[in-house]
């Protein structure tokens, strides 16, 4: 699953490299010996169980041609691993760094519905006031009334506002104003809680609500509620007009389609997409993040069940549901995994946690063209949660 969200971003002037090839060598098995003394034969022991997360990460970079893939995996003791295949910079042929950082995309969402939600606890929003009680008259366009869209409609996607993303976009800077003003130039796609349907337009509204209620901007929001409370050291919302990744990262690369030249896309002014999926993360931290919400750290037992109330959502696979900027999804071993996924150019996340403490967050340095290769990295996730 890609989100379409991302998909239709093409940005333009961007300068053609020539096609590198990452070329990944085959690791060897060491069989371990031990000798019972001098008299004694060799006793020739097994070869340790092939690790299966590792094996999907070198399989996502040999056999689907990814260009780095990294992973971190919880479980339900709180011991964690963090893994990598491929190569993190193919110009230099550079290691992928353990744990890097990466744009995780619409994972932002899950935080930007945290804070709201935490406003929803404080009695400073309601979840099924109107877009209008906040930001009386900014939202109108044909189809479109923010007198008739509820809070709770944006988060749940069932506004009906169009993607602004599904427009033309350039790489440049955007005011959120901006993003929401390209969203009203088109019609609504239906009535509000009628229908679901995936809309960035939903995020950008509620970041705007979030700035309009609390006086202060949606990044410093996200830090004091979120970030610095449960100890993320290594996320943040860039400062604007802020390219780049501060951190060891990979590089992350575009490729128009399959078989055409990757482009390095690592450096980006990410405010096209804001409260939809400006933040920087590394998987390690994205597993703190969904793990302290599923636990109940960041939110009262009320707002919890109703971010865990979920509408069908079949755009995330089979069986998926879409609460309050939080997607459930079925595993293979029985039960869910609840978290989001994120799509930026250059980067694809997608992980999860259950309610028994287990977490895997799954990373690779492009979006992929091939959807099969999408199913691939899903894939690693629930086999990291479910072995």
């Amino acid at each position: 699953m890609r989100e379409q969200a991302w998909q239709k971003l093409r940005p333009s002037g961007r300068q053609r490299g020539s096609r590198r090839r990452a070329v990944s060598a085959a690791a060897a098995l060491a069989v371990g010996v031990m000798t019972m003394g001098a008299l004694a034969p060799p006793a020739a022991f097994a070869a340790p169980r092939p690790d299966t997360v590792q094996q999907g990460l070198n399989a996502l970079v040999h056999t689907d041609g990814l260009p780095a893939t990294l992973a971190s995996v919880k479980d339900r003791e709180g011991h964690t691993r963090t893994y990598t295949a491929g190569v993190g910079d193919l110009a230099t042929g550079a290691k992928v760094p353990k744990d890097g950082q990466v744009r995780i995309g619409s994972n932002t969402k899950t935080f930007t519905a945290v804070v709201m939600l935490q406003l929803v606890g404080e009695g400073k929003i309601g979840l099924d006031a109107t877009v209008d009680t906040y930001l009386p008259g900014l939202v109108r366009g044909e189809g479109i009334d923010g007198r008739h869209i509820t809070v709770r409609q944006l988060l749940q996607q069932t506004s009906g506002l169009p993607n602004y993303t599904e427009y033309d976009l350039q790489l440049r800077y955007y005011e959120p104003r901006d993003l929401l003003d390209i969203a009203l130039q088109h019609k609504a796609d239906f009535a509000p809680g009628t229908q679901w349907k995936y809309s960035n337009t939903n995020y950008v509204l509620a970041g705007l609500i979030i700035q309009k209620v609390t006086g202060r901007p949606l990044a410093q929001e996200m830090d004091q509620r979120i970030i610095k409370r449960i100890g993320l050291h290594h996320t943040y919302f860039p400062t604007p007009r802020d390219a780049t990744i501060r951190e060891r990262h990979p590089k992350g690369y575009y490729q128009d389609s399959a078989g055409e030249p990757l482009q390095d896309v690592t450096e980006m002014d990410p405010s096209w997409t804001w409260a939809a999926g400006q933040l920087i993360s590394t998987n390690s931290d994205l597993n703190r993040f969904f793990t302290a919400l599923l636990g109940g750290d960041l939110l009262p037992e009320a707002q919890l069940t109703q971010m865990r109330t979920t509408v069908p959502a079949e755009y995330f696979g089979p069986g998926a549901r879409y609460g309050l900027g939080l997607v459930s999804k079925p595993l293979s071993c029985g039960g869910l995994s609840w978290g989001h996924g994120g799509s930026f150019p250059g980067y694809e996340t997608r992980g999860g946690v259950t309610d028994d403490g287990r977490a895997a967050n799954v990373a690779v340095t492009i979006q992929p063209t091939d959807k099969a290769a999408m199913k691939h990295v899903e894939s690693v996730v629930d086999t990291a949660l479910c072995r």
